[in-house]
């Protein structure tokens, strides 16, 4: 961790809803007149797409079935450490970008999911913003977190996360809803073991909770919306904010727990720049 030049991650599984909380700190550092290093967590794939489609076949061959871009095999965990220790000390780092799609391939002159070339970043920013799978990843002698001044969890529940997942890749990117199924099954292992543990360590997790019935979330012909929906945000420290003057801010909300505030899921936006924005003030004062 670093007072100079601080480090901030947002931690999710694919199809979590990261990229809200990412619009969130754009407004919040647009406000605050923040200059921050955007890093992706896709840029730290081992593999390129067609890569990984060789290397996934082979372990399938092998009767590896869980191979998946959650886990170890297929990260650069090692590189995600050095780059937050990198930025911390010196505010400096080295950045490349993961390629998803022919318009971001195009500004390149490469090919969708391909990488992008190391270099470095950092100079006269304010902070280094994360937002991918492996924040807050713990690995063996592997410790992303402790590197993280402010570490963010987005996880609905798990059900309402397989139905945006389902959703996102059918209309995005052409996937059948049999084939999203079958990759959630692949990754399953690596979610249980390497996705999940990081929420016990983060500052704040946001976890959305529709008031529909998700029991089967591979039939559900609808994304559950906001207003459909409750959101739990779990503070690690009761101390960390003033839940008297939130609860104020946000009708509707209440503390379910000493550290835990219940809101409406349509306040989702509001209440997350409400909190995000006075910790990042906290975090440039200090």
């Amino acid at each position: 961790m670093s007072k100079k030049h601080p480090v901030i991650a947002i931690t999710g599984s694919s199809g979590a809803g990261t990229s809200t909380v990412k619009g969130a700190f754009h407004h919040i550092f647009s406000r605050l007149r923040v200059d921050p290093i955007i890093i992706e967590g896709d840029s730290f794939h081992r593999h390129d797409r067609e890569e990984m489609k060789k290397v996934m076949a082979k372990e399938e061959a092998k009767g590896n079935k869980y191979f998946s871009h959650f886990g170890p095999e297929a990260n650069h965990f090692d590189t995600i450490e050095k780059t937050f220790k990198a930025y911390g000390e010196k505010g400096l780092c080295q950045r490349r970008y993961y390629l998803h799609n022919e318009e971001e391939a195009e500004s390149f002159g490469q090919n969708p999911g391909e990488f992008t070339p190391w270099e470095e970043v950092g100079k006269d920013s304010d902070l280094l913003f994360y937002e991918g799978l492996h924040g807050g990843i713990k690995h063996g002698d592997i410790d992303v977190s402790k590197y993280v001044d402010l570490l963010i969890g987005v996880v609905p529940v798990v059900n309402l996360e397989w139905i945006q997942k389902i959703h996102r890749d059918k209309e995005k990117r052409g996937y059948s809803a049999e084939a999203t199924v079958d990759t959630i099954h692949r990754r399953m292992w690596d979610y249980i073991n390497y996705i999940t543990p990081q929420f016990s360590k983060t500052d704040i997790n946001f976890q959305r909770v529709p008031t529909v019935d998700t029991s089967n979330p591979f039939i559900a012909r609808d994304i559950p919306t906001l207003d459909e929906s409750f959101v739990v945000v779990r503070f690690k420290d009761h101390k960390f904010c003033d839940f008297l003057y939130l609860q104020s801010m946000i009708d509707g909300s209440f503390m379910s727990r000493p550290n835990t505030l219940v809101v409406p899921g349509g306040k989702m936006g509001f209440v997350m720049e409400l909190i995000l924005r006075e910790q990042i003030a906290k975090i440039l004062d200090r």
